[in-house]
């Protein structure tokens, strides 16, 4: 169906038509007309679906519409989103659709100045994309204040929950006028998600596009079976062979890789295996919670241009990666909450191009493929390792030198993080903004939050 057949008005429509959008895809087909309504919205969709322009072009037209200003310190819409690259994202779809609707768009998220986050807010905004730590910080400081909100939209809810966002959730809807509308997105929908969408919707619409917990259907899906010590040998034979130019008298392929993006469970395994890829000659860049927000888009820049083609990730990053021609996605270490699988393969195979998937797993990670599969309803083919792999193993450890040591600290994050999330349950813990609300105390009394 044609944009212009769905009632958005001519300002958006130019903007689209610069873009060069010309065909709705299903979820804004089924959303945009709802939206332009007023009434609440629950939407079940991947990521790569085209959320963001289902809830950014309704939007901007009801904003127009109303033809009110955000007073000093205000905003009529705001977007949370889990991560910053996500939030940056979605910031700068919605800066190209509103083009040509005087809008003013603005972005507020940790590891960026709080001072310009300050000027940035001060006359007020049009639509604030935010994450939620951040956010709260602005309000506590009397920087923003949520009484003008006309549009709510929670992006990525399922993963707001397995980051431990829900606290702050809570505290941020209590902020907002009663009378608002609010969009809902998630890519899953367990249990905890359905109640958190009860307690935000008022009467909702809802519009699902693909089965919940489903995978791309043009990811090719594979697993191989390693040991854990021998991972980073394996991963650098495939990229190896996958960058190699052309030989076939060496029965070598090659270019099979195009742009790679490789997962992790930890920010010291990413960056172990960019260390330990580059003893090997092959270049690659880095992005978790760790780096800089400086580092964090450079990286990313360096990978969709193309200068950097391999790029090392963890589960925090993973749904603000929105890169045309991911060739290959790799499972370095399986996730220990399944959902997090169907949105790191959901990497690649966008914009209609086929992709390819690979696992490497290790004996201690058999629980979670089984759960990878039980959540997928699908088997993953079993690659076996390339021949001649144990001699070659040998010989690249032999080449690269003694592996980096994690420090106490990223110790101490790492066993952290795999407290909170467990295989048979991914929202577990109080989560990095618990002090948003009060904690219930030994005796079940409510005590005083410290901060």
């Amino acid at each position: 169906m044609s944009f212009q057949s769905l009632g958005l008005s001519q300002p958006v429509l130019q903007a689209l038509a610069l873009k060069e959008y010309s065909e709705a895809t299903p979820i804004q087909t089924q959303a945009i007309p709802t939206l332009l309504k007023g009434r609440d919205l629950l939407g079940i969709a991947q990521t790569g679906t085209g959320k963001t322009a289902a809830f950014m072009l309704p939007s901007i037209d009801r904003l127009r519409q109303s033809d009110r200003r955000a007073g000093p310190r205000a905003c009529r819409m705001l977007v949370l989103a889990p991560t910053r690259e996500l939030a940056s994202q979605i910031a700068e779809s919605a800066r190209s659709y509103a083009r040509f609707s005087q809008l003013k768009v603005v972005t507020v998220f940790g590891g960026t100045s709080v001072g310009k986050n300050r000027q940035d807010l001060a006359r007020g905004v049009d639509v604030l994309v935010a994450t939620p730590g951040r956010l709260i910080d602005l309000i506590e400081q009397r920087y923003l204040t949520l009484n003008d909100v006309e549009i709510l939209v929670l992006d990525e809810a399922d993963q707001m929950l397995d980051l431990g966002f829900i606290h702050a959730l809570k505290q941020i809807v209590r902020l907002l006028p009663a009378r608002r509308q609010t969009l809902f997105f998630s890519a899953t929908m367990p249990k905890a998600i359905k109640e958190l969408a009860d307690k935000f919707l008022t009467d909702p619409a809802e519009v699902r596009v693909a089965p919940a917990a489903t995978t791309v259907e043009r990811v090719d899906q594979y697993v191989t079976f390693v040991q854990q010590s021998e991972k980073q040998a394996l991963l650098t034979m495939m990229l190896r062979v996958g960058f190699a130019k052309p030989d076939p008298a060496k029965g070598n392929p090659g270019g099979s890789m195009e742009r790679v993006l490789i997962f992790t469970r930890t920010k010291h395994g990413a960056d172990r295996v960019v260390k330990l890829l580059g003893g090997s000659g092959i270049p690659a860049g880095a992005i978790h919670g760790n780096k800089s927000q400086p580092q964090r888009e450079r990286a990313l820049a360096e990978f969709k241009s193309g200068r950097v083609k391999i790029l090392v990730a963890t589960d925090i990053a993973a749904r603000g990666i929105d890169v045309t021609g991911v060739s290959h996605v790799v499972n370095f270490e399986l996730p220990n909450v399944s959902e997090q699988y169907v949105h790191r393969i959901g990497r690649t195979a966008r914009a209609g191009a086929a992709g390819v998937a690979i696992a490497f797993c290790a004996d201690d990670e058999r629980a979670y493929l089984k759960g990878i599969e039980r959540l997928t309803r699908q088997q993953l083919n079993v690659s076996p390792l390339p021949a001649g792999f144990t001699a070659e193993a040998a010989r690249i450890k032999a080449t690269r030198g003694p592996s980096p040591e994690p420090s106490h600290q990223e110790r101490r994050d790492e066993e952290r993080r795999e407290q909170r999330f467990r295989p048979q349950r991914a929202h577990r813990g109080r989560g990095r903004y618990a002090s948003a609300v009060k904690p219930m105390g030994a005796g079940g009394r409510r005590h005083a939050a410290g901060r």
